[in-house]
């Protein structure tokens, strides 16, 4: 696989990513944020099952990506970077590809100047990824419920205290205080007692399964 960044905010590029395969995909449409991609090396093929809608030109999505992530930089704090969207090709989840990818971007972002990363989830899935990916929960929530994660943009021993055991599972007990519902319950159960995620590693090109 190839992890590349197709650009930066505010002009970032397009991407038409096939709605039926991923989550926000009219998210990536957008010009004014940046883009950061898995490509495809024909470990995953296409869906022949998948029916296009006649007014959708499917030759126009992007084939060869698996998974992509949207970032713009914060309105009033030039420093921090948000990510905004990140979404992964059904036939490629769980294969940890989100995490792969929120962290092969951040040491992008600190050569482009940016000291700090933040990133807004609605769910315990994505919460657990952005662990995986060396985010920890900040204690602030948005306006529309979600946890706000952060981690800098370079790794310092400072970031340690908001991946604390304790922070982590604060933050799972504010989802399951939600009656999310299945499979989120089963999810969150499983984690009562958890400790902090283990981070992923950054990616390298000798990675044995590129």
């Amino acid at each position: 696989m190839e992890f590349a960044v197709l650009g930066w905010p505010p002009t970032g590029p397009t991407l038409r990513l096939d709605f039926r395969r991923f989550a926000y995909a009219g998210k990536f449409v957008m010009s004014n944020t940046g883009k950061a991609v898995v490509r495809n090396d024909g470990e995953y093929g296409t869906d022949e099952s998948l029916e296009t809608p006649t007014e959708v030109d499917a030759d126009e999505f992007e084939d060869d990506i698996v998974a992509a992530l949207a970032f713009n930089e914060d309105r009033t704090d030039g420093d921090t970077l948000w990510y905004r969207y990140i979404t992964v090709r059904a036939d490629a989840r769980g294969e940890g590809l989100g995490p792969r990818l929120a962290t092969f971007l951040a040491p992008k972002a600190a050569q482009r100047g940016y000291e700090r990363l933040r990133i807004a989830v609605n769910n315990p899935f994505a919460y657990e990824a952005m662990y995986k990916a060396g985010f920890g929960w900040t204690g602030r929530e948005s306006g529309v419920a979600e946890l706000v994660l952060g981690r800098p943009a370079e790794p310092t021993e400072a970031a340690t205290r908001d991946r604390s055991k304790e922070r982590y599972r604060d933050g799972l007990r504010l989802y399951r205080e939600r009656n999310l519902g299945e499979p989120e319950e089963s999810f969150l159960a499983a984690r009562t007692d958890a400790d902090t995620p283990e981070r992923t590693g950054p990616h390298r090109p000798s990675d044995p399964d590129d």
